[in-house]
């Protein structure tokens, strides 16, 4: 997968993820756990993506007490102030975009990408990911990032059973998007750009 900005340059950390299209399988694994930690007042990591129905742990590893909380429709939820672990872990059976923020520190924000497949992966420096463990078939390719406010339509990728290698699919973003994450800027808003 390739996923470029409007002016043709690679674009690192964008969530990639395919989607069977049709019925997706039964899972036959035991309910997976993902960790989104809370270190130096900053969601750890910023960007979590993880497939329906995993749970997520909360660890605090501050110094300080955090309130973590989602007004997302994928997932709404609230653990107030804690330091250490404090909750049992939340489950994500929703698909979509979960916003996080904490009521103490308005500085801080995370993404949990909730998907429907177990095919996800992130972009690297060359804007590229690779999705392995496709078995033969048609699915929808998607990307995401929180420095675009642009939904790019699915890709169609279909994969042969004689595929040695994954099939490309080129993604760009039309729209600016907005600069990577630096913690040390505190909190930006659109009208920042």
């Amino acid at each position: 997968m390739s996923v470029t900005d409007r002016n043709g340059k690679p674009v690192a950390d964008v969530v990639v993820y395919a989607t069977p299209r049709g019925p997706a399988p039964a899972k036959s694994d035991p309910r997976a756990t993902a960790v989104m930690d809370q270190v130096s007042r900053q969601f750890k990591p910023r960007v979590l993506v993880v497939e329906t129905g995993t749970l997520v742990e909360f660890p605090n590893s501050d110094a300080v007490s955090h309130h973590v909380y989602s007004f997302s429709a994928a997932k709404r939820f609230e653990l107030p102030l804690y330091r250490g672990t404090a909750y049992s872990p939340v489950l994500f059976d929703k698909p979509g975009i979960v916003v996080l923020g904490c009521n103490i520190h308005d500085s801080m924000l995370g993404y949990i990408a909730v998907v429907d497949s177990p095919h996800f992966n992130f972009t690297d420096s060359k804007g590229r990911a690779t999705l392995t463990g496709l078995a033969p078939g048609d699915y929808a390719v998607q990307v995401w990032t929180p420095r675009s406010r642009e939904d790019l339509a699915p890709r169609r990728l279909r994969v042969a059973a004689s595929d040695d290698a994954a099939p490309v699919v080129d993604f760009q973003f039309e729209a600016k998007l907005f600069p990577p994450f630096d913690p040390g800027q505190g909190s930006l808003t659109w009208s920042d750009y």
